[in-house]
């Protein structure tokens, strides 16, 4: 290839990269009525029970995983069997950015819902979509309602046999590595004496970008790893189960996205 070639398909690309960005930030932030919706209070009796909420889910699903025919992206998962656990289960995976809703949707199982941030409810479409969703809004500011919602969605979980998708991280993270867990997630699981299946995306530095103006098209490696088991585990486990899940999810983040010897460089110190 010559130098003019070689440059009119850099050109090309950094247009691409800014209409691409450009449609993300306009679904991102298009002026949807989503802050006048009113949270409705979590109810601890059902979760995802009603015919009308699978049938959102589903639409939703169909429609977000529409997406990556736009954006250009593929996505390959394995070990997807390890979701075939009879009963409920706490399901956890790093979180990048707002592409993640994509690979989210890409391997979602059925009967799933999602823990979120309130915050999240007033993002535009990404809010009513995620209301539409049936996801679960945490008010994160008051610990206390943290943990009574969280205590609900674990009665609920046990009762109606579901699996419930959380990211430990906390927030989106585009560093190139995992942030401190929060202990949230494995709070849940041991009371609730469910297991975790640990879901790990690879980076997405190679094509997305914001700051840099990068957005190509791209491959995604997804992994399912197989369930950890929390019988018989106690509220004093909560910290060790959390450096697991952290650690492996950590060398297989850096494996998947072929950066393997950086998962040696040390575990930081867990999150709260």
């Amino acid at each position: 290839m010559g130098v003019r070639e070689e440059s009119h398909e850099a050109n090309r690309e950094t247009r691409q990269g800014s209409l691409l960005l450009c449609c993300r930030e306009a679904f991102v932030a298009a002026p949807w009525e989503t802050s006048s919706l009113e949270v409705p209070e979590f109810s601890s009796h059902h979760i995802i029970s009603t015919s009308c909420e699978r049938r959102h889910q589903r639409i939703i699903k169909n429609v977000v995983r529409s997406f990556k025919y736009l954006y250009g992206l593929r996505f390959e998962a394995k070990g997807l069997e390890h979701f075939d656990i009879d009963g409920p289960c706490v399901i956890i995976s790093n979180h990048q950015s707002i592409l993640d809703m994509m690979g989210l949707m890409e391997i979602l199982p059925e009967g799933c819902v999602q823990i979120g941030k309130r915050e999240l409810l007033y993002m535009g479409p990404v809010g009513l979509i995620m209301y539409l969703g049936g996801v679960i809004f945490i008010n994160r500011k008051s610990t206390s309602n943290a943990k009574s919602m969280l205590a609900g969605v674990g009665q609920a979980m046990v009762a109606d046999k579901v699996k419930v998708w959380i990211y430990p991280e906390g927030t989106r993270n585009g560093n190139g590595d995992l942030l401190p867990f929060k202990k949230g997630a494995f709070h849940l699981a041991i009371q609730t004496q469910v297991p975790i299946v640990r879901v790990v995306y690879s980076s997405f530095s190679a094509f997305y970008n914001s700051e840099k103006n990068l957005f190509t098209s791209g491959k995604v490696l997804v992994e399912v790893m197989p369930p950890i088991p929390t019988k018989g585990l106690t509220a004093e486990d909560v910290g060790e189960l959390t450096d697991r899940c952290y650690t492996t999810m950590r060398e297989a983040f850096f494996r998947l996205s072929g950066r393997t010897s950086e998962a040696n460089g040390g575990t930081p110190a867990l999150a709260q």
